[in-house]
């Protein structure tokens, strides 16, 4: 039986995702630019071009070309593909945001939220946000990718309570108070997991595509990631470091988070470490200063050291509202240094909202592929039914 060859509704398929890879990174182009960008054929282009127009993924500009020889037309996406909605939910409050599929921020809504967070009252919190987006940015919203300062259930996307947990006092679905927004999926993952996505692609970085990421702020988190990719674990919750034994500040195994405890470094009636106070402390200097910080940079080394036992990264990145701070650095970098097995320590790139950061990366690639998909699953059908004619 000889397979059927690739349809001509295939190969205009193809064509047609070039041109609109094109127009999604310049924004308008003539049917000549567009050739030239993406080493197509001009009468090619001058047909996706014209398909794309009618169904009304491309608009004409109305502006042309200027000077001598022949008059060119610019083309651009369509002003109403959509958006994508991207949302931040954490101790410091929602951030919900719109993003178009150039990667502009188109809407942004924030609020606080009330401590202790319950789940009623942040599930209260996101959907206000989350609807004033909806309603005020362009088009409809495609799609939503959430990022959550608590571990995430990896097959539901449900927020997992887990015992002696900062932020979060229970369980709350993303996937299901965000669905009545958006037209397609909704995507959760864990904040640190969307900081170390950020790290990863960020222009300005220089890392190996092996890395661990320790998030040090009012929570403690941490980052597989092998081969450039995050490792979620079974579960999705892998990263959980404040359950990793360590050396406590009197020399005693205990937990990390709860060396925390030990030095009386959290927040009145929670679990939260206070990075206030435990920054005060270490500028404070004196012998109390010098006992924090020698002491969390031990038991930090010591999370770091059963970490690279197990992952084997080439480098350890800090970043957290505390972890970045040069005297927390410093300390960690030498107590690392004298495990066992060193690793080589550095400051997180991104130090301003990474976890958004990371989760609109993600919400543009998949808004993306949602505006392209459109175009190949209706090809690979017409493919599937070309099939089954020839067989």
């Amino acid at each position: 039986m000889t397979p059927a060859k690739p349809s001509l509704d295939l190969l205009r398929s193809l064509t047609d995702e070039h041109v609109l890879r094109a127009l999604m990174a310049e924004r308008r182009l003539t049917r000549a630019e567009i050739a030239a960008r993406t080493q197509l054929s001009k009468p090619a282009v001058s047909d996706s071009v014209q398909r794309l127009t009618e169904a009304r993924l491309l608009q004409d500009t109305g502006e042309r070309t200027t000077g001598r020889g022949r008059v060119g037309t610019y083309y651009a996406l369509a002003d109403d593909l959509g958006a994508a909605l991207v949302l931040s939910v954490a101790p410091e409050g929602v951030v919900a945001e719109a993003i178009d599929v150039y990667g502009e921020v188109i809407m942004r809504e924030t609020a606080p939220v009330r401590r202790p967070a319950r789940p009623r009252e942040v599930a209260r919190v996101m959907r206000t946000v989350a609807t004033r987006v909806a309603e005020g940015c362009r088009g409809h919203l495609r799609l939503a990718v959430v990022s959550a300062a608590d571990p995430v259930d990896r097959s539901s996307g449900r927020l997992v309570h887990l015992p002696d947990a900062p932020f979060l006092l229970g369980e709350l679905s993303p996937v299901e108070l965000l669905a009545p927004l958006v037209s397609g999926p909704v995507t959760v993952d864990n904040d640190v997991h969307w900081a170390a996505r950020a790290e990863l692609a960020s222009p300005d970085g220089d890392h190996p595509a092996d890395f661990v990421y320790l998030y040090l702020g009012e929570g403690l988190g941490a980052a597989v990631v092998a081969d450039g990719e995050v490792r979620r674990g079974h579960a999705g919750i892998a990263g959980e470091i404040a359950y990793v034994v360590t050396r406590g500040p009197r020399g005693r195994a205990t937990t990390y988070g709860d060396v925390f405890a030990e030095l009386g470094l959290r927040q009145p009636n929670s679990t939260a470490i206070d990075g206030a106070a435990l920054v005060q402390s270490i500028e404070a200097g004196g012998a109390r200063g010098r006992r924090v910080l020698t002491a969390i940079a031990d038991a930090t080394a010591g999370v770091v050291a059963a970490v690279v036992a197990l992952a084997d990264p080439a480098i350890v990145i800090l970043g957290g509202t505390w972890g970045t701070r040069p005297a927390v650095v410093d300390a960690i970098s030498r107590h690392v240094a004298a495990t066992p097995r060193p690793a080589p320590v550095r400051v997180a790139q991104l130090t301003f909202e990474p976890a958004v950061t990371g989760a609109r990366h993600q919400a543009l690639k998949d808004l993306r592929e949602s505006v392209l998909g459109g175009r190949r699953t209706a090809a690979a059908s017409r493919l599937d039914r070309d099939q089954r004619c020839v067989h």
